[in-house]
């Protein structure tokens, strides 16, 4: 994939889709900031190393530690919110993590919120622990109930993912470390039996299989992290996700930084029955089918998977 310039400044008189005195240059850069920091954190307790920035090296729960996914966990959790806090001290906004949603969280209750961060310090836990690499940090902003800006974390191939759905035309792309910026590069594929689907490896059920198996898709991937999948889509790899909830459903935290990524560089993301993903409602499952692709099928592919559902699991809210 060949370097592209920088992507275009905001029009003139968009800041208004930032709080008010936030620029996008200055939150883009301590985006930057925080996230490649982020990732030598997680690194580093990921290959057993003693940790950057002052964090404790891991315990092991015979020491009286949590172990290591606990450890990242909370050490990317308060980077990440120190992080914000001191760059932006006065900003109108909220800080809402995965860490913290016990915390801060009722249930039914939205949060007084206009202006939400929803962070997820590391999307993939059990990748995370297994070694496979395929791991993310999402950090999302949310306006309302709509994310308006989204970065997708990968620490391992050192990917760095911006979607911005305010201040304009959407722009969508990604960094390396040495801050080169790269296009999206979503597949052509346009027939659904040459469609790559990208599933979970540690969250299938049998409705999920009957699904795939009635769509009669082609290829098949499954890696871990929802920001990993998206990256799949985003690189023309992989050409749709879908989530089923089941027992448990994906979180606010889980999808709204990808969602924003994704949509940000054309693709489509949404319920299967074409809702919207709606954040900060009282509820932060993210249930029923949703359907994330490179766009071009959405509509088809939204109504089919409907349509089978309808036949594999009578009343199953999409």
């Amino acid at each position: 994939m060949a370097p592209v310039p920088p992507a275009p400044p905001a029009p003139s008189g968009s800041q208004a889709w930032l709080p008010e005195g936030i620029g996008e240059a200055a939150l883009l850069a301590e985006l930057r900031r925080l996230s490649w920091g982020a990732a030598a954190i997680l690194r580093a307790y990921g290959r057993g190393e003693q940790p950057p920035y002052g964090f404790a090296p891991v315990l092991s729960v015979e020491e009286g530690g949590e172990g290591p996914v606990s450890a990242a966990d909370l050490a990317v959790n308060q980077w990440l919110l120190d992080g914000l806090a001191q760059a932006f001290p006065s900003a109108p906004w909220t800080l809402l993590s995965e860490e913290t949603a016990k915390q801060q969280l009722s249930e039914g209750v939205p949060l007084e919120a206009e202006w939400l961060w929803i962070l997820d310090p590391l999307d993939g836990t059990k990748d995370f622990l297994q070694g496979t690499g395929e791991y993310a940090v999402h950090l999302a902003l949310v306006r309302g109930q709509q994310v308006v800006l989204g970065v997708v974390l990968l620490p391992e191939p050192e990917e760095l993912w911006f979607g911005l759905l305010g201040g304009g035309t959407p722009r969508a792309w990604r960094e390396n470390r040495g801050g080169e910026r790269f296009a999206p590069a979503l597949s052509s594929r346009s027939r659904l039996p040459e469609l790559v689907l990208v599933a979970s490896r540690n969250h299938r059920d049998q409705r999920l299989e009957a699904l795939v198996a009635d769509l009669a898709l082609g290829a098949s991937r499954a890696i871990g992290s929802v920001g990993g999948k998206v990256a799949m889509i985003l690189r023309g790899e992989a050409d749709l996700y879908l989530s089923l909830s089941g027992r448990s459903a994906p979180k606010d935290w889980d999808m709204a930084a990808p969602e924003a990524v994704l949509r940000a560089a054309g693709g489509a993301f949404s319920h299967a029955d074409g809702r919207p993903l709606t954040y900060n409602t009282g509820d932060v499952r993210q249930a029923g089918c949703l359907v994330a692709s490179h766009g071009p099928n959405h509509q088809e592919l939204c109504a089919r998977s409907a349509a089978a559902l309808a036949r594999i699991d009578p009343g199953f809210a999409v």
